[in-house]
């Protein structure tokens, strides 16, 4: 701006135009909504590519139903050769379809390669990819699993349906509509639960280097413990209180006597209630060992 004439009065200096009042900053987006998108997209992502194998899934389903025909005759030949017509407070019939619920259960439950994946990503120091990034390891593990199972669940539909209707024979119909809601939501928790247990062991990979061993002999007795090969009812006392005490009875074991209707209103409750406290205290314990591991990583190798 050049300087006014010295010769000549100065004009009046004009006012500043009145300026439209500056909007205040927005306020911050909840933390929350943006990390949902985030993992809701991880889910979609993973579904997509986990919908790619429905072959696979459809044919793995159908070879894990030729066990179950072994099952039928296996426990036939127990019960004639026991000369009794219930053992543990199962007859034959509640006993396979004890056994055909199971698969259900574990269904939700059961998360092979979680915890090998998680010790992997350690040992091989791919772990720093979720450093990195704003990525959180736990939660993207969730949406992954959840939409394996999504798929899972999809594709083998059919043939458990199929399965059921021929074994029908061994069922006393559907249960009423309150114990098929503690049966739906049991089977929810024993995902809670599968999912935080196997992340949890899986973080042992933090203190040591190999963990193949280790994980082997935990899933193999996570398999008899939870109730997956039979009844804890059969196992003598003091065992058979004593894995009802522990949470690895709601991978298998728990939701199968709901939907069986063995057990019921306040009892029904207080082990829902239970369940929901070891789905909470095991991902306590998952978060707790993921800070405590990172405290130590070296992100070597990867």
């Amino acid at each position: 701006m050049t300087p006014p004439d010295a010769t000549t009065a100065p004009l009046p200096r004009p006012l500043p135009p009145i300026q439209p009042e500056a909007p205040g900053p927005a306020p911050p987006r909840p933390a929350l909504l943006p990390s949902m998108v985030k993992y809701a997209r991880i889910f979609r992502v993973a579904l997509i590519e986990r919908m790619t194998y429905r072959s696979d899934f459809l044919l793995g389903t159908i070879l894990r139903f030729l066990p179950i025909v072994t099952t039928i005759l296996l426990w036939r030949a127990i019960y004639e050769g026991s000369g009794q017509t219930e053992l543990g407070g199962f007859n034959y019939r509640e006993m396979i379809a004890y056994l055909l619920l199971t698969n259900i259960s574990r269904m939700f439950s059961s998360m092979p390669g979680l915890a090998g994946g998680v010790a992997r990503e350690v040992r091989e120091g791919t772990l720093k990819r979720y450093l990195i990034q704003p990525l959180d390891l736990i939660g993207y593990l969730l949406s992954s699993r959840v939409a394996h199972k999504v798929a899972y669940i999809t594709m083998s539909f059919v043939p458990y349906a199929v399965l059921f209707y021929l074994c029908r024979g061994y069922f006393d119909g559907f249960p009423d509509p309150l114990t098929l809601l503690a049966y739906a939501v049991s089977l929810i928790l024993a995902f809670m639960v599968g999912f935080y247990f196997e992340v949890s062991v899986g973080m042992v990979g933090f203190w040591f280097l190999e963990v193949t061993s280790l994980l082997y002999i935990v899933m193999t007795l996570n398999f008899f413990i939870s109730g997956h090969m039979l009844p804890l009812d059969l196992l003598p006392q003091p065992w058979a209180g004593i894995l009802k005490v522990l949470p690895f009875q709601y991978m298998a074991y728990f939701p199968a006597v709901v939907f069986q209707g063995k057990i019921r209103g306040t009892e029904l409750l207080l082990h829902l209630g239970l369940e929901l406290f070891w789905a909470v205290a095991f991902l306590v314990l998952a978060r707790t060992l993921y800070r405590a591991g990172l405290r130590r990583y070296s992100a070597y190798g990867g």
